[in-house]
């Protein structure tokens, strides 16, 4: 467990203080930049991300960001093969457990096949952890591709995979980051949080599964609970010294996430990962904790979507708003050369 634990208590805080001292130097200054917006290729393969979705409260923007997608997708005709869903998939209660109406009303038909076809791969967040009237939401996520027919992918609470499928480009690594201390409250003793037993588990599991030869040119660990951000959520005291040291040492090239419900891009210099935070897909908006313009080089209070489409040679994400309209885009080559995509 030595290298899943490598940061010390001095190195942590000497990281943490590094980091904040970076918020001085202007974000411009550590990347290219582009003069002109990047149309998405229909040659590449195409990938949307949503977090937070799963609104029992704000069902009016959940459908925006639906629309959204569509509209995007027909603008620039880049269909997506697949679909990730960043956690927090269902808020509040699902009492048909897995015939319950919310699968159809908010999933199957909010995000049609017959425009979104691939899988709709999920990770889960720490609303899914919720039990409501006896009903454990993450067996009901984990039982619902074995009863139904369905895009929904979720075979266990971690899980690898590459995609695409034919001639695959990324490794996705993905973790269940709803370890103790992750929140500063449980909903009830025992409901909420993976054990500290199994949180040990899966490190040894994501240590395993960097160490593995490279077969992708990219690799990305997806979570909930984003290392670093600049929303109200803050750095994760928690995850940062566990996961953080294998990032670095493994040369991650992405860590996408929910959880702050805005959506932002984060980069710190000599890190070899990039931060993406994707939590717009229809929860209520919330503040920052960092204001973005000091640590980024993006971030917006705002509902949406991610945009992931990947070539042999780089990667572009995109973030898109709820007029289908580009917000930020940036561009990742296989040596970590990255360039910001001007809209």
């Amino acid at each position: 467990m030595a290298e899943l634990h490598s940061l010390s208590r001095r190195s942590f805080l000497r990281q943490t203080f590094a980091f904040s001292a970076l918020a001085a130097i202007h974000p411009s200054s550590l990347f290219a930049q582009s003069a002109s917006f990047a149309k998405p290729d229909s040659g590449a393969a195409h990938m949307f991300m949503i977090g937070d979705w799963g609104t029992d409260k704000y069902l009016d923007q959940q459908k925006a960001v639906a629309v959204s997608m569509a509209k995007w997708m027909e603008n620039n005709q880049s269909h997506p093969g697949a679909m990730f869903l960043l956690g927090d998939n269902w808020y509040g209660r699902l009492p048909g457990g897995v015939n319950d109406p919310r699968w159809n009303d908010q999933f199957e038909n909010m995000y049609p096949t017959n425009l979104f076809p691939g899988p709709a791969y999920a990770v889960l967040g720490n609303h899914d952890y919720e039990h409501h009237a006896g009903f454990d939401k993450v067996q009901l996520q984990l039982d619902y591709p074995k009863q139904h027919k369905t895009r929904w992918t979720l075979p266990d609470k971690r899980y690898t995979f590459t995609w695409p499928e034919k001639n695959p480009l990324i490794t996705f690594i993905c973790l269940d980051s709803n370890l103790p201390g992750t929140k500063s409250w449980d909903f009830s003793p025992g409901s909420y949080l993976m054990s500290h037993a199994d949180a040990d588990a899966q490190d040894a599991w994501f240590a395993e599964q960097l160490r593995k030869p490279r077969t992708t040119p990219f690799v990305a660990v997806v979570c909930h609970h984003p290392l670093y951000t600049n929303g109200v959520h803050r750095d994760n005291r928690i995850l940062i010294p566990r996961w953080d040291p294998l990032l670095r040492q493994h040369k991650v090239d992405f860590y996408i996430t929910g959880h702050d419900h805005d959506l932002q891009h984060l980069e710190f210099d000599g890190h070899p990962t990039s931060f993406v935070v994707s939590g717009g897909g229809g929860a209520e908006l919330v503040n920052w904790s960092v204001p973005p313009e000091k640590r980024g080089p993006f971030g917006g209070k705002v509902i949406g979507f991610t945009h992931l489409e990947a070539a042999k040679d780089a990667v572009i994400l995109r973030h898109v708003g709820a007029d289908a309209n580009q917000l930020h885009a940036f561009r990742k080559t296989t040596d970590g050369k990255i360039t910001i995509l001007n809209s």
